[in-house]
């Protein structure tokens, strides 16, 4: 009984540290005038069946057929070409046709819609079709009924994009960086890219959680602070995080949003220092981490880095590559048109 009760209490405790969407207050996304496609005239979907699979999504190229019958479907086939030119394409039949692009995978996927979206100036049908829907999930398609009902309706918002500029014309390696990346969810440097290599190699074997924890160990082991230049300020740092909207959660693995189009960056900041690492580790577990000074959060607009070693690597939708020596992370407002259903 004592047992079933400290398991209770800390069922609840995650549950309030970490709420679900039901339990958000109602999201205050802009809506926006997108157009209406009853039988999906006009839409250009591309699925890309690699991404991963969740349970309802066994068959999502059927269930596009059946709810949106006159939609193009494009399955992608990593011989066909780059996703990016897949999309590219896709987005610029949608435009001449006056329609909307749509994107059927992880959040990997949906961020290489995003260019060619903003570029041929369409709107945007998300399909959680990966292993992870982050921007899926808080945009509230759980689904791909909830996306096709939504393209029926006409139902859209605006939404953010978040975006990393070059500042340094000369990257790692000799390689000029001169386009900007963009990002729906988040942006980090330090740890986080070197967890979502290890993720990405284990959990094949040994599943997506159990991968993510034995990343986790590995990075307090082996990991060294990144040095920066941040604002201004010459800082030692474990990991830095920046999330495009503020997050509910507080810590630095932030979970959920509940408004995707405030403005704002979410930057979260583990310092390094003396046994920083052993500081940060106690005073999350303790529940402590805000008071602690091994860590820092704002919520600003922008963020200048510089003075990034050669072979830094950055994370950003879960995709890692090279980052430039020196950057600037913003947003762009309300720039991206997305469908989501109305709420209820």
């Amino acid at each position: 009984l004592v047992g079933a009760a400290l398991g209770v209490g800390a069922a609840y405790a995650v549950r309030g540290m970490v709420p679900t969407r039901a339990q958000l207050p109602p999201p205050a996304r802009p809506r926006v005038d997108a157009p209406a496609l009853p039988d999906g005239e006009g839409l250009v979907v591309v699925v890309n069946p690699s991404s991963g699979a969740q349970p309802q999504l066994a068959d999502p190229v059927r269930q596009l057929r059946t709810a949106l019958p006159r939609a193009e479907v494009v399955l992608y086939e990593e011989e066909a070409g780059a996703l990016p030119k897949v999309l590219e394409e896709a987005a610029r039949e949608a435009a001449r046709r006056g329609g909307v692009l749509g994107v059927c995978g992880g959040d990997g996927t949906v961020n290489a819609a995003v260019t060619p979206a903003l570029r041929f100036k369409v709107p945007l049908m998300v399909l959680p079709g990966g292993t992870f829907n982050h921007f899926a999930a808080d945009l509230g398609v759980d689904t791909v009924a909830d996306a096709c009902a939504a393209v029926r309706e006409g139902s859209a918002v605006r939404a953010d994009v978040g975006r990393v500029k070059p500042l340094a014309g000369i990257g790692p390696a000799g390689r000029t960086h001169t386009e900007p990346t963009y990002f729906l969810n988040t942006f980090s440097l330090g740890s986080y890219p070197d967890l979502v290599r290890s993720r990405e190699h284990w959990s094949p074997k040994i599943g997506g959680p159990a991968a993510t924890l034995l990343g986790v160990a590995q990075i307090l082991r082996t990991g060294r602070p990144l040095r920066a230049v941040v604002n201004g300020r010459r800082r030692s740092i474990w990991l830095l995080f920046a999330g495009n909207g503020a997050y509910r959660s507080v810590g630095i693995a932030p979970v959920r949003r509940h408004d995707l189009a405030d403005g704002l960056l979410d930057v979260r900041i583990a310092h390094g220092g003396r046994f920083a690492r052993s500081r940060l580790l106690a005073a999350a577990l303790a529940g402590q981490l805000t008071r602690t000074r091994v860590y820092a959060a704002a919520r600003p607009q922008r963020l200048v880095i510089s003075g990034l070693p050669e072979g830094t690597q950055m994370a950003y939708d879960g995709e890692v590559t090279d980052a430039p020596c020196a950057l600037l992370v913003d947003k762009l407002p309300e720039a991206l048109t997305v469908y989501r259903p109305t709420a209820d």
